[in-house]
């Protein structure tokens, strides 16, 4: 479920210093979800993975979901990509990657486990081009997330085509390509043991980590408005008040109004 520019690899400094450029914003208000849906559209249309539709907008009904946060990932002011987070647990389990691979996920869920379900992973074609290192940095909200909601795995639903850039970041394959709703190509399971990855993937890209303050910005006002909803403290939602306050490479982070 992700529109990936082609990659090509700089030095790790370079993306380092692409964090002081970029402004991670949760989308909150109708005219911001509409910009991130109608960069969804132009970025799988770009790519052929939807048919073309009168709206020209690409939603479906996770994004209204309580466990999702949809963020737009800025350079320089302006939307270039934008990565829907879901987070999945027992007692919240609905998600995208569920959804499509229940036989897979469920048997995890009924473990206990906390699941980070990244998607609609997409950036805007002309920008891409501009900044290669833009699948790195969207990317990075999912390891913000990992780490937030102390995640035991991190997933990715791919087209087959990008499995080779989710494996840089330590993520395999545990499921075939299959068809998901809305998109004309298949998509696959990819998935990352995050504790157990988690030193080695932030020593080889140090860039992907975060402060405890920006975690709270991103994540921590949509927690307070879940507790209504889930069965607070079970919901995983409550354990990130047990990270440590460990520093990170300083982002400029806007969490909207409120």
């Amino acid at each position: 479920m992700s529109s990936i520019p082609e990659f090509r690899n700089r030095p790790p400094e370079r993306k380092i210093e692409l964090l002081d450029q970029v402004d991670y914003r949760l989308a909150e208000t109708e005219e911001e979800k509409d910009e991130i849906y109608r960069l969804r559209y132009r970025a799988y249309f770009n790519e052929g993975a939807i048919e073309p539709n009168r709206e020209r907008k690409v939603t479906d009904r996770f994004d209204d979901l309580p466990n999702s946060w949809i963020f737009g990932v800025y350079f320089d002011g302006v939307l270039s990509s934008s990565l829907r987070i879901s987070v999945a647990s027992p007692e919240w389990p609905d998600t995208p990657s569920m959804s499509v691979f229940p036989e897979i996920l469920g048997p995890e869920l009924a473990k206990g486990k906390v699941m980070i379900d990244p998607t609609r992973f997409v950036a805007d074609p002309a920008r891409a081009k501009r900044i290669p290192e833009l699948p790195y940095m969207t990317l990075r909200l999912a390891y913000v997330a990992c780490e937030y909601f102390r995640a035991d795995i991190g997933l990715a639903s791919v087209r087959t085509e990008h499995q080779a850039f989710y494996r840089r970041v330590f993520l395999h394959t545990i499921s075939p390509a299959r068809a998901y709703p809305t998109l004309t190509k298949p998509i696959c399971l990819m998935a990352i043991d995050f504790p157990n990855m988690r030193e080695k993937v932030f020593t080889r890209y140090p860039f992907l980590r975060s402060s405890y303050f920006e975690r709270r910005m991103l994540f921590e006002r949509d927690s307070h408005r879940l507790s209504p909803v889930v069965n607070l403290p079970a919901f995983p939602f409550e354990r990130a008040s047990a990270v440590s306050n460990e520093e990170g490479p300083a982002t400029s982070t806007s969490a909207g109004a409120g």
